[in-house]
């Protein structure tokens, strides 16, 4: 019998469990089927792996061998068999399949236009998420290829092993009033004449309601009120009168809805994109960042408000 990793697997099991009746259980089998079976693995080993005893099995000298041997083997394999399904799962080259995630806003659908067009036949699917996290375990998986996400201020993307991210763009974080509020007239907005409304954002995993939070509190006051929610929602909030929102600058124009910069530019958000560097060859994740990037300015350029903001105060936006 020549010996196979689910021969190492069995092993690693007894020795965990400390008797044969613990691992069986474990196993799934008959204690006579693993009795039986631990002595054809014992024979193709050439020796006794355990020594049983009235509190259980014990490993001999050959069984401490052979476990130590299946600490390093059996995680390799793993390793192994996941490495391979997230490169069978990636796409080799632009032009053939192109899976790409995104939070909320527009750059995500202006980068499938971009990509779109410089690459016709690529066959592209879109996800969304709120978490930044779950497009970062996504790539790592080998779910997406792509992934658009992003940071408040200078904070760090989702660190796993592997993944790259790389800047695409810098906007200041702008409120979003109600045409009628008596605010909206202003080219930009103090934070501290916003002290008594309610608030309304879209949510996140990162660290944006605590750095909403320490600007509200330099500026003299606590917020009242947070509701985090959908964009949709959001704007209807809003809209009615009930909140200001946050957003980033390139939130596209909505009737009934202005959007203003705050004055000292007291939030930043930092637009990422993401991949697995063992997946992706480098031309390829050339191409997707420099769509993004020009799909970026596209988006700021249908925005009047953040481009009357960038003619009085420079290109914030400039990528890194």
């Amino acid at each position: 019998m020549e010996l196979e990793l689910r021969h190492l697997k069995t092993v690693r099991a007894i020795a965990d469990a400390g008797s044969l009746t613990r691992a069986a259980t474990a196993l799934g089998l008959a204690q006579p089927a693993l009795s039986a079976q631990l002595k054809r693995i014992e024979r193709a080993l050439g020796g006794a792996l355990f020594e049983r005893g009235r509190h259980g099995v014990r490993a001999t000298a050959l069984g401490e061998l052979v476990l130590e041997r299946s600490r390093i083997v059996l995680p390799a394999v793993t390793e192994l068999q996941q490495e391979a399904a997230r490169f069978a799962r990636a796409a080799p080259r632009t032009a053939e399949r192109l899976r790409l995630g995104g939070t909320h806003g527009p750059l995500l659908g202006a980068l499938v236009d971009r990509l779109a067009g410089v690459a016709p036949d690529a066959r592209m699917t879109t996800c969304t998420s709120w978490s930044e996290r779950e497009l970062a375990e996504q790539l790592v998986e080998g779910r997406l290829d792509f992934a658009l996400a992003g940071t408040c201020g200078s904070a760090s993307p989702p660190g796993a092993e592997g993944l790259v991210w790389r800047e695409v763009a810098v906007d200041p974080v702008f409120v979003m009033v109600a045409g009628g509020h008596p605010l909206a007239h202003r080219p930009e907005v103090d934070l501290t004449e916003l002290a008594g409304e309610e608030w309304a954002c879209v949510p996140g995993d990162g660290c944006f309601g605590d750095c909403f939070t320490a600007s509200c509190a330099r500026a003299g006051f606590t917020p009242h009120r947070m509701y985090e929610t959908d964009t949709a929602s959001l704007v209807h909030l809003v809209q009615v009168g009930r909140a200001v929102g946050l957003c980033r600058a390139t939130f596209p124009t909505t009737p009934g809805i202005v959007t203003r910069p705050l004055t000292g530019t007291p939030l930043a958000w930092r637009h990422l994109l993401g991949w697995h560097a063992g997946t992706q060859r480098q031309d390829t994740a050339a191409t997707v960042l420099a769509q993004a990037r020009i799909a970026h300015a596209g988006v700021a350029a249908g925005s009047d408000s953040y481009t009357a903001w960038l003619s009085t105060h420079g290109d914030t936006a400039a990528v890194g």
